[in-house]
């Protein structure tokens, strides 16, 4: 049965690695990057991590919510990679047009996630600033616990395997 599973937390988490995982482990499966939505926006660009970006952050994450659901929709499992807080979950949630989803919060330490982003080469975001603030908003959001994996450590192909055992047990699960 097809399934949207959302793969998010801060920049520097291992979202991208770890998504791109769980994905090639279904038989159909699409990868939607919520970052190929944001480069999307052409004139009127606000980076997504400052306040005055709230209505482009909505407008976009719900036209990628929208895409995933139509995915969805036609029996392709999708792993959505991306940057959404618990915030704009419930938004998020109902732009896709499904009953539901499976959210799972990735959540290394602060440093770490920093560490990451600073090691990055061919990716557009290396803001350390901008990593901490928002690693500090995931770390303080109000997130069910069953919802998250603080301090995941261990190679990505573990953090998938917790991701699947999870998402099989139904504790990923998030009603709209």
């Amino acid at each position: 049965m097809a399934d949207l599973v959302v793969v998010s937390g801060p920049p520097g988490a291992g979202k991208s690695t770890v998504a791109r995982i769980l994905a090639g482990g279904f038989d159909r499966s699409a990868l939607v990057r919520g970052d190929d939505f944001f480069a999307f926006v052409t004139a009127g660009w606000v980076p997504p991590w400052l306040p005055e970006s709230h209505h482009q952050n909505d407008v976009v994450l719900q036209a990628a919510a929208s895409a995933a659901g139509r995915f969805v929709a036609g029996g392709y499992t999708v792993v959505y990679d991306g940057v959404l807080g618990p915030w704009f979950l419930p938004a998020f949630a109902a732009a896709t047009g499904l009953d539901g989803l499976s959210y799972v919060v990735l959540l290394p330490s602060e440093e770490e996630c920093v560490a990451r982003v600073a090691g990055r080469s061919g990716h557009g975001f290396t803001d350390a600033a901008a990593t901490r603030r928002m690693h500090r908003e995931f770390a303080a959001a109000d997130i069910d616990p069953r919802h998250l994996l603080r301090d995941p450590g261990g190679a990505p192909e573990a953090v998938a395997r917790l991701v699947l055992d999870r998402l099989d047990d139904g504790a990923l699960r998030y009603r709209t």
